[in-house]
C-alpha cells in the first residue's frame, strides 16, 4: 500500500523502518495509551523478522510520513472478511491537528475499496476520549461495547476498551453523502 494525500503518505513499512519503530514502541510515554507504559523492549532485529512475515493477505504494518518523515504508523489484520485497524500518531508535534481523521479515511477507503474488506473494526481504551470523538462523531463508526476491566496494563492497572466496527455499506454509504472522491492507490 501507498497512499498520498498533500503532504501525508501512508505506506508499507520496510526492514529499514525497523529502528524507527523500535525508537516508539520502547518509548514507555507513546505506549501508555496501548497499556506499555514501559514501552515493548523490541529489537530493531526482532522487529526486521516481524515485518519480513507481513503480506498484505494477513497482516501489513505501515509508516505514516507527513512531508516525508515518519511521525507513526497503522496496521491492519485479516480477521476473516474484516480487517482489524490500529493507528499512533508517535510524533507529538503532529497530534491534535486532524491529521488522524485524514489519515484513517485514507486507509479505510483502501481497505473497502481495494482490498475488499467488508468490515472494519478496531477498538480503543475507554479513557481515550479523543479517538471516540474521531472514531463515532468523524468516521462513523459504530459502538459495539464496551469491555469493562478486560485487560491488565504493564503496572498491573485494570484497562477497560470499547469495540468499534464500520461496514463497507455504512462507510460508501456515508462517502457520497459526503460527495467524497475514492483516493488512488
Amino acid at each position: 500500500m501507498n497512499l498520498v494525500k498533500d503532504n501525508l503518505t501512508i505506506r508499507n513499512a520496510m526492514s529499514g523502518d525497523a529502528e524507527q519503530l523500535c525508537t516508539w514502541w520502547n518509548n514507555g510515554e507513546i505506549m501508555a495509551h496501548a497499556g506499555y507504559p514501559n514501552g515493548l523492549g523490541e529489537t530493531p532485529e526482532s522487529t526486521r523478522k516481524s515485518l519480513a512475515k507481513d503480506s498484505d493477505e494477513t497482516c501489513r504494518r505501515h509508516i505514516i510520513e507527513q512531508d516525508g518523515y515518519p511521525i507513526g504508523e497503522m496496521v491492519y489484520r485479516n480477521k476473516g472478511g474484516a480487517a482489524e485497524i490500529g493507528i499512533k500518531i508517535c510524533e507529538v508535534s503532529s497530534q491534535e491537528k486532524g491529521i488522524g481523521t485524514v489519515l484513517l479515511t485514507m486507509f479505510i477507503d483502501a481497505l473497502f475499496t481495494h482490498y475488499g474488506y467488508e468490515k472494519v473494526i478496531l477498538d480503543t481504551s475507554l479513557t481515550n476520549k479523543r479517538a471516540q470523538h474521531v472514531y463515532e462523531n468523524k468516521l462513523g463508526f459504530k459502538k459495539l461495547r464496551i469491555n469493562e476491566n478486560a485487560w491488565r496494563d504493564q503496572l498491573g492497572k485494570w484497562q477497560s476498551a470499547i469495540d468499534y466496527e464500520m461496514t463497507k455499506e455504512d462507510w460508501l454509504a456515508r462517502q457520497v453523502d459526503k460527495n467524497y472522491i475514492h483516493l488512488g492507490i
